[in-house]
């Protein structure tokens, strides 16, 4: 009987451990997501690195020598810090030029503007141009108007309304000539970016003047007065160029084919040296992997860095990267992507099923040290848009980014404008999320692709 009644006691001591609640992810992880905080914000090393890459290559626009010395500076620091798979993946890229460029005012008084060609504009004439302007602030004016249009340069003045609301501005532009830089704070600085041709309609030049510029364009014509804008533009497209993604793993210790896969673009704009767009985002994670690594944290799951290249001006990393891997898709497990400047965090923004929002919630709570442990309602990023589309859930950052588009595609986009301890606040922030997804015992469960379009 002592033995059916210490049977019976063992049997009874199971049936309880197994009613308990299941433990949490915050509970499961959260001595060892402290650990890579305290790691991640313990020096400036995330930021000492970025400088470094900023001031060694500069500007990185895509087909530029400086974006692939970039690359294999990238690359050589990898194999250093001793990552996994360290590797370039070709991709081909486009390869436009800006040349010399100027605009000046003519009329009613002589003045230089300040202007920045846009991505994948033609140029002017040898001699430039030079014409009356006529302003708009729609294209419904400007079909209203459109008699009036022609032989003058016609500048778009839209006043800043968030960046999807004004950047059609730019990108539409079969008939615009100059626009209203896409910013929401000016000093007299020009912000570039891409621009695409109708093709029923003639390739003009396209350039942006600077906030202020335009608004006195605008008040000028207001008036009554005649203006007129001299422009020369030396842009031209060259032939498609070699390039590559920059790769860099820590392999899983269970499940190494199935992968979390974070990153940034590394290529910029050629003004100011595309600090913030996006060499902190591709640094931010690479930093991330690099303190798993140092601290010996092996996760089930293998952790992929990526600096996707083109994504500024025609998103050929990305592209390349769901081609190269579309074979191992389904074993991605989550998408990570920060592009919106690694200012302080505050949460992060996600996209999956309902049940993967659940368990990234459970996640996010493990955030709650360095202020960033909200959830958004979705989340993604240019370059991972691709691995979305086959139904690879998708997350991103969400920081404080009032001043983003202060420095947007200008020569303001330096270091400089960039806090060192918000930047290892994101270097946490993505180790923490990329550790603990790629080593929960259950992978995050998908909702169902999104139709390709």
């Amino acid at each position: 009987m002592t033995i059916i009644r210490s049977s019976l006691a063992a049997a009874l001591l199971l049936a309880a451990a197994g009613a308990a609640p299941a433990q949490s992810l915050t509970d499961q992880y959260r001595d060892t997501a402290d650990r890579i905080i305290r790691a991640a914000v313990a020096d400036s090393a995330a930021w000492q690195r970025l400088a470094e890459l900023t001031d060694r290559c500069g500007h990185r626009l895509s087909g530029s020598a400086s974006l692939e010395q970039a690359i294999d500076w990238m690359l050589a620091e990898m194999r250093r810090d001793g990552l996994d798979s360290v590797r370039g993946e070709a991709v081909v890229v486009p390869h436009w030029v800006r040349g010399e460029e100027s605009a000046e005012l003519v009329e009613p008084r002589r003045l230089r503007l300040p202007m920045l060609g846009l991505g994948g504009s033609v140029g002017t004439p040898g001699g430039g141009l030079t014409a009356e302007v006529m302003v708009v602030s729609s294209f419904d004016e400007l079909t209203r108007r459109a008699a009036e249009a022609r032989g003058k340069i016609v500048l778009f003045d839209a006043p800043f309304a968030g960046y999807g609301a004004t950047v059609r501005y730019r990108y539409s532009g079969a008939v615009a000539s100059l626009i209203r830089s896409v910013a929401a704070g000016s000093l007299r600085s020009p912000h570039t970016g891409v621009m695409g041709y109708d093709s029923t309609a003639p390739r003009i030049p396209h350039a942006a003047l600077s906030v202020e510029d335009a608004a006195m364009i605008h008040r000028m014509v207001d008036r009554g007065q005649r203006v007129v804008v001299r422009l020369v533009m030396g842009a031209r497209t060259l032939p498609d160029a070699p390039s590559r993604n920059v790769v860099a793993e820590l392999r899983g210790r269970e499940r190494p084919d199935e992968i979390v896969v974070m990153g940034g673009h590394i290529d910029s704009w050629d003004v100011g040296t595309g600090a913030m767009d996006d060499a902190g985002g591709v640094v931010a994670a690479w930093e991330a992997l690099r303190v798993l690594h140092r601290l010996g944290l092996r996760p089930r799951r293998t952790i992929r860095v990526v600096g996707w290249t083109n994504e500024e001006n025609g998103g050929r990393g990305g592209t390349a990267y769901r081609d190269a891997h579309a074979a191992a898709l389904d074993d991605h497990v989550l998408a990570i992507e920060s592009d919106n400047g690694v200012f302080r965090p505050r949460g992060v923004g996600f996209s999956g099923s309902d049940p993967a929002r659940a368990m990234i919630r459970d996640v996010a709570r493990l955030l709650a040290p360095i202020g960033a442990d909200t959830v958004g309602r979705s989340g993604g990023g240019a370059d991972i848009a691709p691995l979305a589309q086959r139904g690879v859930p998708t997350m991103n950052p969400e920081v404080d980014g009032s001043r983003y588009f202060w420095y947007h595609h200008s020569e303001a986009d330096t270091v400089d404008k960039l806090d060192p301890a918000d930047m290892a606040r994101v270097v946490a922030l993505m180790a923490v999320v990329s550790y603990v997804v790629a080593d929960m015992p259950e992978r995050l469960p998908r909702a169902g692709p999104a139709a390709t379009p």
